[in-house]
């Protein structure tokens, strides 16, 4: 892996992290150490932290999502979605007729696009079919 990179994390990889019940949740913690050992650079919106809290508290409890909350901001660079941000998230969205993107995930790929990131480290495949390289491969 290279080093000096930065890599976003979308919700799904940190629901999988932090639910044992999850079907990804082995592999996304491994990948996740070995990010840290490269010393990759996470980074993560605060429309990520609203959407990570929010699925936490009502699948896995108040507690559970506060601990995984605290901790992510210990451990992640947190980039504030811009009103730039969100007008091109939705052209995004109004261009990708025949995708469902969230909001949330057109937010993620305008401020990847803005800040020169190339690779997500997500569980489900939107980031990858936006054109972004989804981690792990």
């Amino acid at each position: 892996m290279k080093k000096n990179r930065t890599v976003f994390i979308d919700t799904s990889t940190h629901f999988a992290i932090a639910n044992a019940k999850d079907v990804d949740h082995k592999a996304a913690n491994k990948f996740l150490k070995e990010l840290g050992q490269d010393k990759v650079t996470l980074l993560v919106t605060n429309f990520i932290i609203d959407e990570t809290y929010t699925l936490m508290l009502r699948k896995l409890g108040r507690e559970k999502a506060i601990d995984y909350i605290e901790a992510l901001y210990k451990s992640t660079e947190i980039v504030r979605i811009s009103e730039d941000d969100e007008k091109r998230a939705w052209k995004i969205i109004l261009r990708q007729e025949d995708k469902d993107f969230s909001y949330t995930d057109a937010t993620s790929f305008a401020v990847m696009e803005r800040l020169g990131i190339k690779e997500a480290f997500a569980v489900d495949k939107h980031f990858e079919q936006y054109g972004f390289v989804r981690l792990p491969a």
